[in-house]
């Protein structure tokens, strides 16, 4: 199926319709963040997880992966310009979250 014959919206839940996707793309809105204390901001995601997360996201364009030549090796992920394009869109999910969990 090509991208023409998709409707916008599934198209787009295709991208980000995971459970984890959101959160990953939304720790990412503040600036890159290492891979570890990325997932620590993320509870509950196993390493498995996270890994294809990152992955997923990376290989839609949306984040990407910088990997420094060091040892230990030290990995840092940022958003794409395509990955920052969801920042009022995730930031309205989040404000519609934190007014419903107030009530």
């Amino acid at each position: 199926m090509t991208k023409k014959n998709v409707c916008p919206l599934d198209y787009t839940m295709n991208l980000i319709g995971t459970k984890w996707k959101p959160l990953v793309l939304f720790h990412l809105l503040e600036g890159g963040l290492r891979s570890g204390t990325l997932q620590k901001k993320i509870p509950g995601i196993s390493n498995k997880m996270f890994t294809q997360t990152v992955r997923d996201l990376e290989k839609d364009g949306l984040i990407f992966r910088k990997v420094f030549p060091v040892v230990p090796p030290k990995v840092e992920y940022s958003l794409t310009d395509r990955g920052m394009s969801l920042k009022d869109i995730l930031i309205s999910l989040d404000k519609w979250g934190s007014e419903d969990c107030q009530k």
